[in-house]
C-alpha cells in the first residue's frame, strides 16, 4: 500500500514537471500564464495521484502494465523539452538548438509530401509575418515525429520480445482496462481486435484532422498560434502525442487479444474440450 502511494506521488510530480516544462524553458512567460499552467499542472497531478493510488483506476489504462504509460509520458516530456528549446533558443544560438533544428528539419523535409500530416499542418498555417516561420514549424514537427517514432519503436521491441505485458504476472483486465467491460458485448477477443483496428484507423485520421481543426479553431478565436511559442509547442506536442497513444493502444489491445486466444487454446488442449468464452 505504501509503495503504491509513493509511486502515485512520484508519477504526479512527473506530470507536474511535464506540464511546466514549456513555461520554464521558453522566455517571456507572463505571470498570468505561469499561474494558469501551474493550476493545470496541479489539477492533472492530483488526478494522476488518485488514479495510481486507488485500488482500481477509473480512466487510466494499463496502469500495472509497464512500460506502456512510461513510454508515453517520457515521449511527451522529450517532445516538450526539444520543442521548447527550438522555439525559445533563437537568442542563445547554442549548439544543441542548432542540432535539434537541423535534425528536425531533415525529418520534416523528408516527410513533407502531398497529403502527409506535416504537409497538412504546414498548409493550414496562418498567412502573414510571424516570429516563427514555416521552416521552424516544419523543423519542430519533424522533431516531434522523430521522437514519436523512437517511442513507438521502443514499445514495439517490448512487444516483439514478449516483455509486454509481464508474463511473470497475471494481467488484470479490471485494473489495466478500466473502461473496457469484458462481461458485455459478446466474445472479448473480437471486441479487442476491433478496438485495436479502430485505434489504428483513428491514428491515421487524427494526424491530418488535428492540425486542420486546431488551426481553424485558433483562427476563429483570434489565437495567434505562430506568435505564441508556448501555444505552438503544445499544439505540435499534442499533434504527436494523441496519434502515438492511439497506435500504442491499438497494438496493446491486439496483444491482449492474442494472449486470451492463446490461453484458450492451451486450456482447450489440456481439457480436450470447448472453453467458455469468458475464460
Amino acid at each position: 500500500m505504501l509503495a503504491r502511494l509513493l509511486g502515485a506521488v512520484l508519477r504526479a510530480t512527473l506530470v507536474v514537471v511535464v506540464v511546466a516544462v514549456p513555461s520554464l524553458m521558453i522566455p517571456g512567460t507572463t505571470e498570468e500564464g505561469a499561474q494558469m499552467v501551474m493550476l493545470v499542472a496541479l489539477t492533472l497531478g492530483v488526478f494522476i495521484a488518485f488514479e495510481y493510488g486507488a485500488t482500481f483506476p477509473a480512466l487510466i489504462e494499463f496502469r500495472d502494465a509497464p512500460p506502456f504509460n512510461r513510454v508515453r509520458i517520457l515521449a511527451l516530456l522529450s517532445v516538450l523539452m526539444c520543442l521548447s528549446a527550438m522555439a525559445g533558443g533563437d537568442a542563445s544560438g547554442s549548439s544543441l538548438v542548432l542540432v535539434l533544428n537541423a535534425l528536425g528539419l531533415m525529418v520534416g523535409q523528408g516527410l513533407d509530401f502531398p497529403v502527409s500530416p506535416i504537409a497538412v499542418l504546414l498548409a493550414h498555417l496562418p498567412a502573414g509575418p510571424s516570429p516563427l516561420s514555416a521552416t521552424q514549424v516544419k523543423a519542430m514537427a519533424g522533431m516531434a515525429v522523430l521522437i514519436a517514432a523512437v517511442a513507438l519503436a521502443v514499445f514495439g521491441v517490448a512487444l516483439r520480445l514478449g516483455q509486454w505485458p509481464n508474463r511473470d504476472q497475471a494481467f488484470n483486465v479490471w485494473v489495466n482496462l478500466p473502461t473496457f467491460d469484458p462481461t458485455t458485448g459478446g466474445d472479448v477477443v473480437p471486441r479487442l481486435k476491433r478496438d485495436a483496428r479502430v485505434n489504428l484507423i483513428l491514428r491515421i485520421g487524427a494526424a491530418c484532422i488535428l492540425p486542420t481543426v486546431g488551426l481553424r479553431v485558433a483562427n476563429q478565436v483570434d489565437l495567434a498560434v505562430l506568435a505564441s511559442p508556448h501555444t505552438l509547442v503544445w499544439g505540435v506536442a499534442l499533434w504527436m502525442f494523441l496519434p502515438l497513444s492511439m497506435v500504442m493502444r491499438g497494438l496493446a489491445m491486439a496483444r491482449i487479444a492474442d494472449m486470451i486466444r492463446d490461453r484458450r487454446a492451451r486450456l482447450t488442449a489440456a481439457v480436450g474440450g470447448e472453453v467458455p468464452l469468458g475464460a
